[in-house]
């Protein structure tokens, strides 16, 4: 199945302690959802950052034997030449910026939102100024770190290679960890200061 019809409900949502001057969009990895995160994120919010999480659609995975569980897009393979649910991707891309326009129209400038995702969630960006944090466990046994390490070498070719910052985590598997959390929250923070 091509596609995502974002059937999906509303998104787990993180409020800012105080008035929102900036945003952080964080997408679930396949077959979870969006509140795991927003409980993660609770835990290292700042003050004036709105956390959302949204929950992908339920859809049929081909990697899956065609169970339908959340996902953003289909799966087709794991394997670096796999084809890709190309229709798929660019539904979520749009959903996603729709969330972001959502955002901007609440008050919060285009600069001042973070995109970030786990396994499926990541999203790609165009402008080559971005700074990108990518984290892997050097044991996790469904995206082999290799695979995470061809990503960043990607990566670097596509914005400036400098803000290309690739973190591995010993003995994580295909999971997140404290480390991995503060190193995060460590992150969103240097881009999205309080600016009151």
């Amino acid at each position: 199945m091509c596609g995502n019809n974002m059937s999906a409900p509303l998104p787990a949502i993180v409020p800012a302690a105080r008035k929102a001057t900036a945003a952080v969009i964080f997408l679930h990895g396949l077959g979870d959802t969006g509140h795991g995160w927003a409980e993660a994120f609770a835990g290292i919010r700042s003050s004036h950052i709105k956390y959302i999480c949204p929950h992908a659609p339920v859809m049929p995975v081909t990697l899956n034997m065609n169970m339908a569980m959340p996902s953003w897009f289909d799966i087709i393979g794991l394997s670096p030449d796999s084809l890709e649910d190309e229709t798929g991707i660019k539904q979520a891309a749009e959903n996603v910026k729709a969330l972001i326009d959502q955002e901007v129209k609440n008050g919060i400038p285009s600069n001042r939102i973070i995109l970030g995702g786990f396994s499926q969630g990541p999203i790609g960006g165009v402008n080559r100024d971005i700074s990108i944090l990518q984290c892997h466990g050097d044991l996790d046994p469904l995206v082999p770190l290799m695979f995470g390490s061809l990503t960043a070498e990607k990566l670097k070719t596509l914005v400036n290679p400098a803000n290309v910052t690739f973190r591995t985590y010993a003995g994580m598997m295909h999971s997140s960890c404290q480390q991995e959390m503060m190193d995060i929250k460590q992150f969103i923070d240097k881009l999205l200061p309080p600016i009151d």
